[in-house]
């Protein structure tokens, strides 16, 4: 090894461990917020309390609309490392951290050594990927696989690949969809068969149907997946019915969620989501199609195109859109990108950070005026306490696009993308940590831990014409839904003894007992108040008012 060759090494090495430790800093840095992040952690603790593995429950009650693997994941955590923010993102941070690795050691086999390490460091910097990596939702491990299994097809379908390679990769390829499936449901398949039928028909390869080891591979989703959803089935016989029909079919297609937004509701999150490198991803869709417009067998680039084009408007034609959606088109551009990077001139990379100078401006300048963002639900204090951190990350978003840019001047390619990888990294970790700031807002953290001493454990707990999804994870136990049901009906409809339909009759129980709590929003509140019904209360913020019945022999007071 001569002292060039050494000295790349201990630079891969140190880039590798300054990411590494800017993004696993700060899983436990925030409170959980709702809806999702309270929802996943609560019913993975639910299910390490309960040790009931096959049927998920939410505040106790069954909960079919997503299929399990991260609550085994978290649950499990839990079990291990207890129970807290560190292990409830744990899976997502491994989920994010894995989908890097993997766009970097197959872009590496796909693209060669540079393409590969470019893809890396632009997949681990990337707004999107880094912010979904870092909240408890469900999408990052959904990717994570989906990679995977587009990795495998990718090695699989090389024109020069062995048969061995064939098999290993399009069983890695089942395998992905299989676990996937187990993630978030019947999306792992739709999004791959969507993929690979526009591909088909751009390219009219029909051979290629023959190269999908459709047989082996229904066998590999049947052992990975089928297993739970027959226990579940066996075990709950609702089931199949609710998580395939209405789960997915009447999700897709009809407003039964309320999450109806326009046609092109994706497209201004594409290009935030690739922020720093919005201007490469364009670059890169363009050269893509350039690339492999002559070559002649297997196109890996279109059909990576054809991969982000079916992702992207398959959820643009759904009736029910949220923002983690589009999550898996990111790792396939990050391919594309890494791909276009090692055919730039170093130089001309200056003009892909220019961009993001006036944008760290304008980011410092919304820090000087976070107040006009300000609610009574959400005061501006708390925005003040959050505009240093916005302020910071601008700061270091400007010094990474500078340093960027310095390096490319000097004709450093990969010196440049690593600048502008680490430092983008670094302003979006510091953004996420200064939502802290908000969270006696969006979490139920902080009144919880005022009252959560003094809760008896057997009393009733009731939530009032409202559910905060935080509050159960940081209470340590589930509540009795009043006149409320919204993602819970179908559980209160299976068990409607684990809820009370009307206020009338929760007035009644809270009467007759001796020992209950209740958590309501202020309006409520003041309502019941009026009404004559005794409370003493435990404790209020702008958001949230937890009482106690009076009666008590030892009621707590404020």
């Amino acid at each position: 090894m001569n002292a060039s060759t050494a000295i790349n090494r201990r630079a891969v090495i140190a880039v590798v461990i300054a990411l590494l430790a800017i993004w696993f800093t700060n899983l436990d840095a925030r409170r959980l917020i709702r809806p999702d992040e309270g929802r996943y952690a609560e019913i993975a603790r639910e299910m390490a309390v309960t040790g009931d593995w096959i049927t998920p429950r939410l505040n106790g009650l069954k909960y079919f609309e997503k299929p399990p693997l991260q609550y085994w994941a978290t649950a499990a955590a839990y079990r291990v490392f207890g129970e807290n923010e560190w292990t409830a993102r744990l899976w997502p941070g491994l989920a994010g951290a894995l989908t890097v690795l993997v766009v970097w050691r197959f872009g590496r086999r796909l693209f060669g050594a540079e393409a590969g390490a470019s893809a890396g460091l632009v997949a681990i910097s990337m707004l999107w990927i880094a912010a979904n990596a870092h909240i408890n939702t469900l999408d990052m491990g959904l990717t994570l696989f989906l990679t995977v299994g587009l990795a495998g097809f990718l090695w699989a379908q090389r024109d020069d690949a062995t048969a061995t390679e064939r098999r290993e990769g399009m069983a890695l390829a089942w395998t992905g969809a299989a676990l996937a499936m187990l993630s978030k449901g019947l999306v792992g398949l739709v999004l791959p068969g969507g993929a690979i039928a526009i591909y088909l028909v751009l390219t009219r390869d029909w051979r290629r149907l023959g190269r999908l080891h459709l047989i082996a591979g229904t066998l590999i989703l049947l052992a990975i997946a089928a297993p739970w959803f027959v226990a579940v089935s066996v075990v709950n016989p609702e089931f199949p019915d609710f998580f395939f029909i209405r789960e997915h079919f009447q999700r897709y297609l009809t407003t039964v969620h309320r999450r109806s937004e326009p046609w092109w509701y994706f497209l201004p999150l594409l290009i935030a989501g690739t922020l720093p490198w919005t201007v490469l991803a364009v670059q890169a869709v363009i050269g893509a199609v350039k690339a492999d417009r002559l070559g002649k067998g297997f196109k890996p680039r279109w059909f990576l195109l054809a991969w982000c084009a079916f992702v992207l408007l398959f959820f643009s034609a759904s009736h029910s859109k949220l923002p983690s959606y589009i999550l898996p088109v990111f790792p396939a551009l990050a391919w594309l990108m890494g791909d276009r990077l090692v055919r730039l001139e170093p130089k001309a990379l200056a003009w892909h950070a220019i961009p993001l100078i006036p944008l760290a401006v304008a980011a410092f300048v919304v820090a000087l005026h976070t107040d006009r963002f300000a609610t009574d639900r959400t005061p501006a204090a708390l925005y003040a306490a959050f505009a240093p951190w916005i302020g910071t990350a601008a700061g270091v978003m400007f010094l990474a696009a500078v340093g960027c840019i310095a390096c490319a001047a000097f004709g450093r390619r990969l010196a440049a993308v690593s600048a502008l990888s680490i430092g983008s990294l670094g302003a979006w970790q510091l953004g996420f940590t200064g939502h802290d700031a908000l969270s006696p807002s969006f979490s139920g953290h902080d009144i919880a831990a005022q009252v959560r001493p003094r809760i008896r454990p057997e009393c009733p707990f009731y939530s009032v014409r409202a559910y905060d999804q935080t509050l159960p994870f940081y209470l340590g136990r589930t509540l009795t839904l009043v006149e409320f049901a919204d993602e819970m009906a179908f559980g209160i409809e299976r068990e409607p003894q684990l809820a009370i339909a009307g206020v009338p009759d929760f007035r009644a129980a809270w009467i007759r007992l001796s020992c209950s709590y209740a958590f309501m929003e202020p309006d409520t509140f003041a309502e019941l108040e009026a009404g004559g019904l005794p409370m003493t209360v435990m404790a209020r913020d702008t958001r949230r008012v937890i009482v106690a019945n009076p009666r008590m022999t030892d009621a707590p007071l404020p």
